[in-house]
């Protein structure tokens, strides 16, 4: 199992800190929750914070964008990002960016919310590294896990295993040390941890017990 801490929950005036805590537990990732405000409720940060924590990063930047019309900004965003991620629902043309994501260097991931149903992504399938089930709504942290996004890392999984495709399994939200193996069972691959993570005595036992799922 691979673990990536969502460094929203951290303190951003204590960011580069936490970055070096999360990569001496053993972390493979980080994930990186870019909020504009209009596709989701919320604002969180943009390149320039992409770009810092890439600087001061020696694992993969697993940057989510939760924005409206990704697509205008992807070239930007793949300077310091290892994977790019955006949302089905977010308007924009989702074949033609995946392909753009993959030229520009990044692994490219496909992000779904908890209404849309896993099988309206398979025809993209083969232009994804990664997939990511939102267990929440996108746009706030600390929200219950949505137990329905467990069959749909079984109907994934089951069509990613039955083509022979190398795509991994992430799912977001509400992950703790409950649901974390409901998900391992049902397909994930890599999990988000937010709070569980960060407000736990000691990080590296908690990653250490994440990743041996």
């Amino acid at each position: 199992m691979k673990i990536s801490p969502s460094v929203l929950t951290a303190d951003m005036l204590e960011l580069k800190n936490a970055i070096q805590t999360l990569e001496k537990s053993g972390a493979d990732m980080l994930h990186l929750d870019v909020m504009d405000g209009n596709f989701v409720p919320n604002i969180s940060f943009g390149i320039p914070v992409v770009d810092s924590i890439k600087k001061h990063s020696h694992i993969p930047c697993d940057v989510h964008l939760m924005i409206d019309k990704p697509h205008r900004y992807i070239e930007q965003f793949a300077k310091s990002a290892d994977y790019l991620g955006f949302h089905l629902e977010a308007g924009s043309p989702v074949k033609e960016t995946l392909l753009k994501i993959r030229e520009l260097g990044c692994k490219s991931t496909l992000t779904i919310k908890p209404k849309t149903q896993p099988e309206e992504i398979f025809k993209y399938l083969d232009y994804c590294d990664m997939v990511l089930v939102m267990s929440v709504e996108p746009g706030f942290g600390g929200q219950k896990f949505m137990e329905n996004s467990l069959l749909k890392l079984k109907v994934l999984k089951e069509e990613i295993t039955r083509r022979n495709l190398n795509v991994l399994l992430e799912i977001d939200g509400g992950i703790n040390n409950t649901t974390a193996p409901l998900a391992a069972k049902a397909g994930a691959d890599v999990l988000v941890v937010g709070s569980y993570l960060f407000n736990s005595n000691d990080m590296t036992k908690t990653v250490k017990e994440l990743k041996s799922l």
